[in-house]
């Protein structure tokens, strides 16, 4: 819609117009209004939005008061940097006409000279003129001209740190030659020494005096705070340590090695040693699982366990509600079952004797030796011998049937893509074994076997080298004409000669049946590679589009 600020006000003949030209804009029988660029205004925008204030409106209709101006403020962002104070080459050696009277530079002037005011300017002495300094044009806007740290060198901060750390330095040396100068150990003197420095205007030791006398003392405070795991003693100055600090080398990375023990992320907690070579009284950090199972850890656990057992026979038993009662009855529970135990053993032995077969010296003192071997490292780690025990599943492992002494599966055969049994080679399910003739048939039976024993056969009943070529050519799998076949002339061209007798006289099934029961009677084949050439030359195709085609010369006739 139109501004109607510029256009002023209507006549009532205008003002139906008006009307009549918006409402068929939103009818679309008429075609929007186009603003300045060219663009289509919607005629459906209200006039409260499409009407332009008096001091944006342009007298066109436009909706460019809607839109944000395009600014280009890129000069005007805090990140444009410039290097603050640098120079722009070597000094002059004489003073210049125009420069600062002041230090000699040319852009600046004596009033805007950052140097400390000579008593003569270098106008008139011509000595230490300095250089000028680079003026770089930054297009600032009004928070980047008003930054105090546009241009600062962070390196210049290190400065400070020098500064400090050298006085820090010289305080902390002649702190250390007041104390070797001291004569006597006596505490009260040296307070005395380190309060007569402070009136003279020293600064105070923290190390030195009470708190009650050092109360504008800053350092106190800081002696009195505990650092993050650790609690200091103010008095004895010891720091003692109540938790795992930062410096510790955690479980994961002390062996770096995939194949390692295994490290649980969610709950924190590694079973296994991570250095297997290192012994466990010697290793920083020897798994979770000797911790477990080391001094009265174990106790512990025995407890907890007689507790839950107790809890569900009955009894009011609670570890943790009141674990002087459970380790009593605990206590109590070993004592009787020790006792029944031996009154057990002595009721057995006096019912049924024996008592002579059961004090013995053991077998292995007797013997002096086992035929358990066992070989140990210098770090006492077993190198061969008992090793750990295979976790075993819950499906029957290592059971034999049927007289295998291998399991199925046990055995892949090549040449069928088939499992079976190592012992037998057999690849028949739950078969009987056969053992080595088992294997040796199976061997016979394969398709290499069959064939060379075939081929075996026939060597000595072959024919001379003619027929065995004829033979190969027969059978064959290369097409007629290609490879290494070979025809005769002659030969193909009496197949030829024989081959349109028969087609002319029109006995093409008599013949091919008599030379089948030919065929069959000798026991050989009489077809040859000329006469299925001479076949195939002379054979019709009906596929062929230009089998039936006459060439007549009434078509070439107008």
């Amino acid at each position: 819609m139109a501004s109607s600020s510029a256009v002023g006000k209507l006549s009532r003949e205008e003002f139906r117009r008006q009307k009549d030209l918006d409402a068929a804009r939103k009818a679309g029988t008429a075609p929007a209004a186009l603003d300045e660029e060219g663009r289509p205004i919607n005629p459906h925008i209200p006039q409260y939005i499409s009407q332009a204030p008096w001091y944006l409106d342009t007298g066109a209709p436009s909706l460019s008061h809607q839109r944000r101006p395009f600014d280009d403020r890129s000069a005007d962002k805090l990140d444009n940097w410039y290097d603050r104070g640098a120079k722009a080459g070597p000094a002059a050696k004489k003073y210049r006409k125009g420069a600062c009277e002041n230090c000699g530079a040319m852009t600046h002037k004596k009033q805007d000279c950052l140097e400390r005011p000579r008593k003569k300017g270098a106008k008139f002495t011509n000595k230490n003129i300095q250089a000028d300094e680079i003026i770089h044009d930054v297009a600032t806007g009004f928070d980047a001209k008003r930054d105090r740290w546009n241009g600062y060198d962070p390196a210049e901060h290190k400065k400070i740190y020098d500064e400090y750390e050298a006085v820090e330095a010289a305080r902390q040396k002649l702190r250390e030659e007041e104390i070797d100068n001291q004569t006597t150990t006596d505490l009260a003197a040296v307070r005395k020494v380190a309060k007569a420095g402070k009136k003279e205007g020293k600064e105070a030791d923290p190390d030195f005096g009470s708190s009650d006398e050092e109360d504008a003392d800053d350092d106190k405070y800081a002696d009195a705070a505990d650092a993050v795991g650790q609690k200091l003693d103010t008095k004895t100055r010891i720091t003692v340590r109540n938790l795992r600090i930062r410096e510790d080398t955690a479980k994961y990375l002390m062996n770096l090695d995939p194949e390692s023990a295994y490290y649980d992320p969610k709950t924190r907690s590694m079973r296994d040693a991570p250095m297997k070579n290192v012994p466990a009284e010697d290793a920083k950090f020897a798994g979770d699982n000797f911790f477990r199972f080391s001094g009265e850890a174990p106790e512990v656990q025995e407890l907890q366990l007689f507790a839950w057992q107790a809890a569900a026979r009955g009894n009011d038993v609670h570890l943790n509600a009141n674990p002087t009662q459970g380790q009593l009855l605990h206590h109590e529970f070993k004592e009787k079952k020790e006792m029944m135990k031996d009154v057990n053993k002595v009721s057995i032995l006096a019912k049924y004797g024996g008592e002579e077969y059961l004090e013995h010296v053991p077998r292995e003192l007797i013997n002096g030796q086992t035929e358990d071997y066992v070989e140990y490292s210098r770090t006492g780690q077993v190198i061969k011998g008992k090793e750990r025990a295979k976790a075993r599943s819950k499906y029957p492992e290592d059971v034999y049937v049927n007289n295998h002494t291998d399991v199925w599966g046990s055995w892949y055969d090549l040449s069928s893509s088939t499992w079976g049994y190592a012992c037998c080679h057999s690849t028949i399910h739950i078969s009987y074994c056969a053992g080595e003739v088992g294997k040796e048939a199976a061997q016979a039976s394969t398709a290499q076997a069959l064939l060379a024993s075939s081929k075996a056969q026939s060597e000595p009943f072959t024919q001379d080298n003619e027929a065995r070529a004829r033979i190969e050519q027969n059978y064959s799998k290369k097409r007629i004409g290609e490879g290494d076949v070979a025809l005769d002339k002659d030969r193909l061209a009496e197949a030829i000669s024989e081959e349109k007798k028969r087609k002319a006289r029109g006995d093409k099934d008599d013949d091919r049946s008599s030379k089948k029961a030919k065929g069959l009677q000798s026991g050989s084949h009489d077809v040859t590679e000329e006469e299925l050439e001479a076949y195939r030359m002379t054979r019709r195709n009906a596929e062929d589009p230009m089998a039936n085609y006459v060439d007549s010369e009434d078509v070439y006739t107008r």
